[in-house]
């Protein structure tokens, strides 16, 4: 019997999930940064940058782990 994805036993991969947020993150936050610069607000600039700066290192290990999954053979959709 084959193990349908979604399972208990074999459970989808929130790894999709974790990137779509971290690019949305990296996006609002670099955008409300450069917002917080142009009106002088320079301590919630720094605070926006360093969360974008959090996003983009989120994205790189999410990258990491999504090819190490993909050179074991592991498929997966983009949606799963």
């Amino acid at each position: 019997m084959r193990e349908q994805p979604g399972t208990h036993d074999h459970p989808k991969s929130a790894l999709n999930l974790r990137l779509a947020l971290a690019i949305f993150g990296l996006v609002v936050c670099t955008a409300l940064a450069v917002f917080a610069t142009q009106a002088g607000i320079t301590a919630l600039a720094v605070a926006l940058a360093v969360l974008a700066a959090i996003a983009v290192v989120d994205i790189v290990v999410v990258g990491i782990r999504i090819v190490r999954r993909r050179r074991r053979g592991e498929r997966h959709t983009l949606f799963e």
